[in-house]
């Protein structure tokens, strides 16, 4: 398969620079991939798909283009070589956009392939399993369903400044939804897994439980009056922050001047125990990647140290926007040219247990969910909905729903504490987070 799409890819290029382009690349994709839907032990959803797509991206000057299409066959590559030509001769002119001479040379194995297949009566089994071990309890009195899937991809990116290679990445989930309580009070919540090899996937009976445990603890919620809290963040919500800052740190952010952080480099944006990196290299990391979609070599970035701001993620183009060096973080669809992107990006531990920080709030809010999507990232502006659970007395105590809380994204970075608890489920992580005082909006 390699050889093919290295072969391919090849061609086009030197077709591409025979028909007038003064450079190219070119991204090859292969995805396979399987998912399988049950709910109240009937499968529901059966879906098997297999694509390819290739996606090419010519420079004549400073003008550039992009084409992609999922035919392969010679006569239809050949026809959008030469469409994608007339569109390079026709775009605006853009001095920070060029093929960027690539820098890996050694491509690393960080073990993201898995060759184990599922088959659809063995995803079912998953499936089935997870639900079953949830419905176990009669607490839950209904199912939104559980699912089960897997996909392997190839990926193969080659431009004329040299570089050609690639690698293969597979994926293996469950999930799984449940509803506790009766038509008064019916409360809904879900557990849910993804690894790239298969024998890391959670157990689909715990995983099952667990969503039970979940809805279950959420049943006969109360309301609470709009108050100043101290506020603790599940590990599931608490990464919702850290996918926010970035944001704000995303180089075309930056360039464009839509966040909050443009003028804070190395400055205190957080307290001296907050460290946060971003690492392409983490062996089965989701989101991990041997070279970015430029074809360039990638490194750990220590974003911040210490509470200050080290590190924009940066693309070749937004690095020339802001007159500094890429950290080389490209990532590109096949129809859309690169732009920037964080890898597996995580805030590390802290010092402090989940039951310390807990046990030393006399009254506070532990956040497990959150709805809405009211963060403003030029001012800061933070308000969400939110459920979860009453701290009192250094205790968890009863549910809660219904509420706001609300701040800003600099105070609430400037007074964020990480517990010890890091976990890699996705590619944004963080550890339980505690912010002292933020309002929350209630009766």
């Amino acid at each position: 398969m390699k050889e093919n799409q290295k072969l391919l890819a090849e061609e086009a290029l030197e077709k591409s620079l025979s028909k007038g382009a003064d450079s190219a690349d070119i991204v090859i994709a292969r995805n396979f991939s399987k998912n399988i839907g049950c709910r109240l032990g009937k499968l529901e959803e059966v879906e098997q798909s297999e694509t390819q797509i290739l996606g090419l991206r010519t420079f004549i000057g400073h003008r550039s283009a992009i084409i992609s299409t999922s035919n392969l066959s010679k006569e239809s590559v050949d026809e959008s070589i030469e469409r994608v030509i007339e569109m390079t001769k026709l775009a605006p002119e853009d001095s920070f956009v060029s093929l960027v001479k690539s820098t890996a040379e050694d491509i690393q194995d960080l073990d993201l392939y898995d060759d184990y297949d599922l088959s659809p009566n063995q995803l079912k089994d998953l499936a089935l399993e997870a639900e079953n071990e949830s419905l176990k309890s009669k607490k839950i009195t209904n199912s939104n369903g559980a699912s089960s899937s897997q996909s392997k991809t190839s990926i193969y990116l080659a431009t004329t400044s040299g570089f050609s290679s690639g690698y293969k990445k597979s994926n293996f989930s469950v999930s799984c939804s449940v509803i506790a309580g009766n038509t008064k009070d019916m409360q809904t919540d879900y557990d849910y897994d993804s690894k790239i090899h298969f024998k890391d996937l959670k157990d689909s009976s715990a995983l099952g439980q667990k969503a039970a445990e979940n809805a279950i603890a959420k049943c006969n919620p109360r309301k609470i009056k709009t108050c100043v809290s101290d506020i603790v963040f599940d590990p599931k919500v608490s990464r919702t922050i850290l996918s926010h800052f970035s944001s704000l740190i995303n180089g075309s952010s930056v360039a464009r001047g839509s966040s909050f952080l443009c003028e804070s480099m190395n400055k205190n944006i957080f307290s001296e125990e907050i460290n946060i990196i971003d690492d392409p290299k983490i062996p089965r990391g989701l989101a991990s990647r041997p070279f970015d979609d430029e074809g360039c070599d990638m490194e750990k970035i220590n974003i911040i140290k210490n509470g200050i701001l080290k590190s924009w993620i940066l693309d070749s183009t937004t690095a020339k926007q802001l007159n500094l060096k890429s950290n080389s973080r490209a990532s590109r669809g096949m129809s859309s040219p690169p732009s920037p992107s964080s890898t597996n990006m995580f805030i590390e531990n802290g010092s402090k247990s989940v039951a310390e920080i807990i046990g030393s709030i006399s009254d506070g809010f532990y956040v497990t969910d959150l709805i809405g999507q009211g963060v403003n990232l030029i001012t800061g502006d933070y308000s969400r909905g939110a459920a979860g659970f009453k701290i009192k007395d250094g205790k968890i105590s009863f549910p809660i729903n219904e509420v706001t809380i609300a701040g800003n994204l600099k105070d609430m970075f400037s007074r964020m504490l990480p517990a010890n608890d890091l976990e890699f489920k996705y590619s944004i992580n963080s550890p339980t987070i505690f912010i002292e005082g933020m309002t929350i909006a209630g009766i």
